[in-house]
């Protein structure tokens, strides 16, 4: 086999490394839950360590409290902060060019035109697999696939196993590990659910940031509101998604939940996307394999979806239309 063009294959790799930023960027405006993990919250990257940590506080100081004149002060050791371990989780993707496809485009326009259509066709897969994967519990692919809502917010506060984050919900001294959830009972979304379950997941003004639910779901609420007076979010409306405003957090849907019959109350404060510093969406440089007419590189991503604080977070389920 010949060695191939070495000039196209700097070309390829080049033009693939300039376009890794508007790749990034076209992904996480892509879909409503991407938006909100990364729309006025800042990606948590980190350059290493044998797993993710987040500090968690669960319980409060009863040391803290009036005294007068000489009276003894509590210093009692406190518990009630502990920490939440996360195993890291890769994705890849592979960006390939077969030797007709090099032969057919070998001017530097041509090669450009060429590999930009295979980086559209890679980033839309991406934002596809993706969003589903972190919709989901984690257990996909053997257990490879990152954790998503499913596990972090969803039934079961110990889906994907007893375990989660290393701290098991099902314990009764772990009870505050575990989210908020509401079994509509194959009933229809009501005003009435949603405000339970939006109070449940509110401390003070700490309240869900974002809700999503699928297409039925949404036009089941929209149906409920007075047809003058029908809010929405603008910085959601400005990223290109339809919502409507449930008590000041905005309503939308994604595809992904499509006849499930489901919601999410999110509080986006304490669900973080991590990457890793040095690998997010990496781009391998362009290789030639020795037994293959073509070329590729991979994109490489290290990270993982985690959460700080779950009983922030709600889940209703049961939902008719499904």
């Amino acid at each position: 086999m010949a060695a191939g063009n070495a000039n196209f294959d700097e070309i390829l790799s080049t033009t693939l490394k300039n376009y890794i930023p508007k790749l990034t960027d076209n992904i996480f405006s892509a879909r409503p839950l991407f938006y909100a993990l990364t729309n006025g919250q800042t990606i948590r990257r980190i350059s290493g360590g044998a797993n993710i940590v987040v500090p968690i506080i669960y319980g409060t100081n009863s040391t803290a409290g009036s005294y007068s004149g000489t009276d003894t002060i509590d210093i009692t050791a406190q518990s009630g902060i502990s920490a939440a371990e996360w195993s890291w989780k890769q994705y890849a993707a592979t960006v390939t060019i077969n030797g007709i496809e090099e032969a057919k485009n070998n001017g530097e326009a041509q090669i450009i035109d060429l590999l930009e259509g295979k980086i559209f066709q890679t980033q839309e897969t991406i934002i596809e697999n993706m969003n589903t994967m972190l919709f989901g519990n984690g257990t996909g692919n053997g257990g490879k696939d990152w954790m998503g809502l499913a596990a972090l917010v969803g039934l079961g506060n110990d889906a994907g196993g007893s375990s989660l984050g290393g701290i098991d919900a099902t314990d009764a001294d772990n009870s505050w590990w575990r989210s908020q959830v509401t079994n509509q009972g194959a009933a229809a979304l009501t005003v009435a659910s949603m405000a339970t379950l939006y109070n449940n997941c509110s401390v003070g003004n700490d309240q869900p940031t974002i809700i999503i639910t699928g297409q039925a779901q949404y036009e089941a609420y929209e149906a409920l509101l007075d047809q003058n007076i029908r809010y929405t979010d603008t910085d959601m409306a400005d990223g290109g998604f339809q919502n409507l405003l449930f008590k000041g957090a905005p309503v939308t849907f994604d595809g992904v939940l499509a006849g499930e019959g489901k919601l999410y109350m999110l509080n986006t404060k304490y669900l973080q996307l991590v990457a890793h510093s040095d690998v997010w969406f990496k781009p391998t440089p362009f290789v030639r394999p020795t037994n293959q007419d073509a070329v590729f590189s991979q994109l490489l991503c290290y990270g993982e979806l985690t959460t700080s604080n779950r009983a922030r977070q709600g889940y209703m389920y049961g939902i008719l239309p499904a």
